[in-house]
């Protein structure tokens, strides 16, 4: 996204309520066009933000700007922005067309306008034909649509949604989340979104912001943010992971080092700097190891023995638990293989765990 313009920015902002600083000097770059997720467990600041943006908080210190302009002193009425919130907040005496066009007639749109606009964010949001129903002729999902195009028919800057597909069944949600991607290509419009939930910010999102505690940890493209997690807080809060903890022997080359865990000597790959003796987290995915069934150590490979103690079958995986010895657990994910004999491990049985050098992601243990 380097080559957009910056859309929205928070420079040096601070927010506290009462004696508690909910975010200090925090900054933050969005661009124009692009779907941005919030992400974080409850409590980190990621809706403090989007209020923020919104203007129903105003911030005790710091600059945030739209299109390069402060909005820091525009009232929340005046600024470019929609939110969708995880309610809907339809208006339940109102029909579908009504809860569409009522801002547009707030805001004094001509009448052959609003017709028009209103028809366009319906046939958008796939529910033409609906323009008398009430609210409480509609599902969730379709409550969910008259929402976003009440929202999209002011043709906001910035959209931002609260958390708005949480009321959602699973499989629901998971179309949901389809739809609104494509929504958002055809539209232009940069999607601020918030969410606690992993999978959904890695299948919609052209860029995540980790928070936690009030602080940004990282901001990457999905596969940025699942493959190369800057600290073990991001890696245990994005999906699974084994975390084996190790020490650096000596160094390979320019970026590979040999890693001593647990008595097994392992050769990884790390794009930080590394000493000799500095204590170091290797972290592999579960879908990234290799098992075998095999009752004893090979000769000259560098793996560890374990034995399984639990297995689920999913339809498309077989998940394991996996006992190293000395309280050391680790999980694993491979995808079915019905042709092969030796697949369906069963419960105690050994076997043999390795993955292939550079699958590994590794950083200094001192980054928490």
């Amino acid at each position: 996204m380097s080559d957009k313009s910056v859309l929205l920015a928070f420079n040096n902002v601070s927010k506290r309520f009462d004696s508690s600083d909910i975010l200090v000097d925090f900054n933050l770059d969005i661009y124009d066009g692009e779907f941005f997720t919030i992400l974080g467990p409850s409590g980190c600041g990621k809706t403090t933000v989007l209020r923020l943006i919104a203007g129903f908080e105003r911030t005790n210190d710091g600059v945030i700007t739209i299109d390069g302009k402060a909005v820091n002193d525009i009232p929340a009425e005046q600024r470019p922005v929609n939110t969708v919130f995880q309610s809907y907040a339809l208006f339940p005496h109102m029909n579908v067309e009504q809860n569409i066009a009522f801002g547009l007639k707030m805001t004094g749109v001509p009448k052959a306008e609003i017709q028009q606009r209103v028809t366009e964010a319906l046939e958008l949001v796939k529910l033409s034909g609906f323009e008398k129903r009430s609210p409480s002729q509609l599902s969730g999902g379709q409550k969910q649509r008259v929402a976003i195009a009440r929202a999209v028919v002011m043709r906001p800057r910035l959209l931002l949604l609260d958390e708005s597909l949480s009321a959602l069944d699973h499989k629901l949600r998971q179309q949901m989340q389809m739809e609104l991607k494509q929504m958002q290509r055809r539209l232009g419009i940069t999607f601020v979104y918030v969410t606690h939930d992993q999978e959904e910010a890695l299948s919609m999102s052209d860029r995540i912001l980790v928070m936690n505690n009030g602080q940004a940890q990282q901001i990457g493209t999905p596969r940025e943010i699942y493959e190369q997690p800057s600290n073990l807080f991001i890696a245990r809060f994005i999906g699974e992971i084994n975390v084996f903890d190790g020490t650096v022997i000596e160094k390979v080359n320019e970026f590979s080092y040999l890693v001593d865990i647990g008595g097994v000597s392992k050769k990884v790959r790390c794009d930080q700097r590394l000493q000799e003796n500095d204590p170091v987290h290797v972290m592999v995915r579960p879908e990234d190891l290799r098992i075998e069934y095999l009752e004893d150590k090979p000769q000259g490979r560098s793996g560890f023995m374990g034995i399984v103690v639990e297995r689920s079958y999913t339809g498309q995986t077989l998940d394991s638990l996996i006992d190293l010895g000395e309280g050391r657990m680790i999980q694993s994910s491979e995808f079915f293989n019905e042709d092969d004999p030796d697949f369906d491990y069963s419960i105690r049985q050994k076997v043999w765990v390795d993955w292939v050098e550079g699958w590994e992601h590794v950083i200094k243990k001192s980054a928490i």
